[in-house]
């Protein structure tokens, strides 16, 4: 009897051995799936916010369908987005353009190169007071950004628009006011506000005219394509805005990915419908 007991009960172990195994089978089948979960590639991209964030917020559910969830890291100041990256905080960003990038480069040795254009940001001349630029007076004031990197933009656009005249020799992208050969109205250049505070002195009516980087004007809520007294030419402009990458990563399939799902025309027609003119994507 004492046998036929054991019998029975060594057959029930079995069977709670044979069910627990089939728990482990499940369990494993169940992180199988979680691998395959964690297979999707995670991309951390620095940003400012407007337009770049949004242009990304927007790219998301197209990166989403190549397996890439895409994380972006929104900033407000410059100067700190590029040591993001180069530190790798960041795996992209996506807020300057090339002149801008080869200055940052060559003050601080990132090893960060450009991935690819993606969008144009006309600069923007604002004025309270005046509608044409011919209305400028003599010795009138002119604000324009301290940041080194776009001296050579802002005057080559007072240059594009007839107010002042520029070394002939001089490469326009390297041009400092010292370069500046005709000025027939005496224009007062102010190069001494930062970026950032520009849509405050212009608001503050600080300078008969203001001129303003297109993602500070938009952030503000100017329309450039329509507040602007003068807007900057998209057609072969050099300041194209562009996905920086640390040197190591440009032969990376999820970088390629993100500035071939960025240069869409899913992507260009959202920038072309929610930035009429204000923002324009590259076309090449």
């Amino acid at each position: 009897m004492k046998k036929y007991l054991l019998s029975i009960l060594f057959t029930i172990f079995a069977i709670l051995l044979v069910a627990c195994g089939g728990g482990e089978d499940n369990g494993s089948q169940e992180t199988t799936e979680g691998n395959t979960e964690q297979e999707t590639k995670v991309l951390t991209v620095g940003a400012t916010t407007v337009p770049h964030a949004e242009i990304l917020e927007e790219a998301k559910p197209l990166l989403k369908e190549k397996g890439i969830e895409l994380k972006i890291e929104e900033f407000s100041d410059y100067p700190l987005i590029n040591p993001a990256l180069e530190n790798g905080d960041l795996d992209a960003n996506y807020f300057q353009h090339v002149p801008y990038l080869d200055n940052a480069v060559k003050e601080n040795g990132f090893e960060i190169e450009n991935a690819g254009a993606i969008h144009i940001e006309p600069f923007g001349i604002y004025s309270k007071e005046y509608k044409d630029l011919k209305d400028l007076p003599e010795g009138a004031k002119i604000i324009m950004s301290n940041n080194v990197a776009e001296m050579g933009r802002v005057l080559a656009l007072l240059e594009e628009k007839g107010l002042i005249k520029l070394n002939p020799d001089v490469e326009k992208i390297n041009a400092t006011k010292d370069d500046i050969v005709e000025n027939e109205k005496n224009l007062e250049i102010d190069d001494s506000v930062a970026p950032e505070m520009l849509a405050s002195a212009y608001e503050n009516d600080e300078g008969a005219a203001v001129i303003i980087n297109g993602n500070y004007a938009l952030a503000a809520g100017l329309n450039p394509a329509e507040d602007a007294v003068a807007l900057e030419a998209g057609e072969n402009n050099p300041y194209a805005n562009i996905i920086a990458i640390r040197s190591e990563d440009k032969d990376k399939e999820v970088i390629k990915t993100l500035v071939e799902v960025l240069k869409s025309e899913k992507i260009k027609e959202f920038i072309n419908t929610k930035y009429p003119g204000s923002v324009l994507p590259v076309n090449d």
